[in-house]
């Protein structure tokens, strides 16, 4: 079992790429750091919407990237919990004039950080 701190520093990697995936609008990396079951859920404006992996990137291929848009690069990691090989981390996303807070499960799967999971919900 690898320490805390080698755990963290590794899911900092993946977060990272999440991050860039969504910022840059680059598909292929965004797919990277998800397992390809993994489920992703929004609750936007007391909404429940759920969506594939699939559908979820699909989305990201068809809008321009904040980074096309020219917006600041401002999203951050908030907490970070680490349970043997799974971790809950809380990020913040702020895109497209929205303030969004993500909590992403992850688990390790074939010796390698992946996302199983992705809840979102936009913050006024």
């Amino acid at each position: 079992m690898e320490s805390f701190g080698t755990n963290a520093a590794l899911i900092t990697a993946v977060l990272m790429n999440y991050f860039n995936g969504i910022y840059t609008g680059d598909v292929p990396l965004l797919q990277s750091v998800f397992h390809q079951e993994a489920i992703i859920g929004f609750d936007i404006n007391g909404e429940t919407y759920f969506k594939t992996l699939n559908q979820y990137l699909e989305g990201v291929k068809n809008r321009k990237s904040p980074q096309e848009l020219g917006e600041e690069f401002k999203m951050k990691i908030l907490s970070l919990e680490i349970i043997n090989n799974t971790a809950v981390a809380k990020v913040q996303v702020p895109i497209f004039e929205y303030n969004y807070y993500d909590l992403l499960s992850l688990i390790v799967v074939d010796g390698k950080w992946v996302i199983s999971n992705k809840l979102a919900t936009k913050v006024n």
